[in-house]
């Protein structure tokens, strides 16, 4: 299934249903009189998350979405119907923005959230409404009123406790495979990793889950490569692990590079917690490891863990330094959710 994160599409909700204009003609029954039913209100348009998705594939095929409209009032007083919704289901952690793409009308995060985006038009009353002690036979019946319309952007942000950053080749993918049960796609060229990842760590009976994303060149926030678009998808992390290519003569450029373009990007991506790793050490003798390692603690002020994907070395050691950043995000989300309630 093709990996699609950014959608606009068109969504309309239902007009609503027109009052009848109708007069009681029965036998037997003395007088008439007025009796027609007020139109049924529109549908809505309603947005749903689902655990089940992971790509907003499903709008590039229909791009047009609209609401069933209120069915009419009948005689007998007979009040329509209301219109049938249209439902969107979305992948959680899909972002709702107006037409402009600035303005984000929703964030749905949470498994079976729901928004009505869009509230059906009014049915229009009968002529019964109308009925009073100085206009007992009234003539007027009115139509529904129209449902709103417009276009929305759909934008996917994968939810996950921590992301893979780094220039193209630098093992991320790898390493991905290596502690989780996901298989993407390796090769030894550059962008191999086309859209994003996702794996379950399992850790010591602690969980969590892990995002890869296609790599990042210098001047990717101007378009470069693949540009920074998939930057998105490990904006909701609660760390980033920096791989940095131990087989590259200037380990500590390869970091300045990536971190030049989490800063340019911006959204809260350049004061996440950060761990750094030393990716391919199998490839190395341990002088240039040790070398390596500290060319890299020296660029970016932090401590450097060295690991192999491949080979496994040093992977446990990662995984437990990502682990207690994870859990301190978890315990952030609640907190604030509590504090909403």
């Amino acid at each position: 299934m093709k990996f699609l994160d950014e959608a606009k599409i068109f969504v309309k909700s239902g007009d609503g249903g027109a009052g009848a204009c109708s007069f009681r003609r029965e036998k037997y029954i003395e007088f008439g009189g007025p009796d027609g039913g007020d139109g049924g209100r529109g549908g809505d348009v309603v947005v749903e998350a689902v655990a089940n998705l992971n790509t907003l594939i499903d709008f590039r095929y229909q791009q047009h979405f609209k609401a069933e409209r209120g069915h009419h009032g009948q005689g007998q007083n007979k009040s329509g119907g209301k219109g049938r919704d249209a439902t969107l289901k979305v992948p959680v952690g899909t972002q709702i923005l107006a037409d402009d793409k600035e303005l984000v009308l929703a964030d749905l995060t949470e498994d079976g959230q729901r928004l009505v985006l869009l509230r059906g038009g009014d049915g229009g009353f009968g002529n019964a409404h109308y009925k009073s002690s100085t206009n007992q036979a009234p003539r007027r019946a009115d139509p529904g009123w129209p449902g709103q319309e417009t276009w929305i952007w759909l934008r996917l942000k994968l939810i996950a406790d921590a992301g893979l950053v780094g220039l193209p080749n630098a093992g991320k993918s790898t390493f991905l495979a290596a502690v989780t049960r996901a298989r993407p796609k390796i090769a030894d060229y550059p962008f191999t990793t086309l859209h994003p990842n996702l794996g379950v760590v399992y850790l010591d009976g602690e969980e969590f889950v892990l995002a890869d994303i296609p790599g990042l060149i210098e001047g990717a926030h101007e378009g470069a490569g693949l540009g920074d678009r998939f930057l998105g998808h490990v904006e909701r992390t609660g760390v980033l692990l920096h791989l940095v290519d131990g087989t590259q003569d200037d380990v500590a450029h390869a970091y300045a590079v990536v971190r030049g373009e989490l800063d340019q990007y911006g959204h809260g991506l350049h004061e996440k917690p950060e761990v750094i790793a030393l990716n391919k050490i199998d490839a190395l003798a341990p002088e240039e490891v040790a070398e390596k390692v500290a060319a890299l603690a020296a660029a970016s002020g932090r401590p450097v863990h060295a690991l192999s994907g491949v080979a496994g070395a040093g992977v446990r050691e990662v995984l437990f330094a990502l682990l207690p950043f994870v859990q301190e995000a978890r315990a952030a989300r609640r907190r604030g959710d509590a504090d909403a309630v």
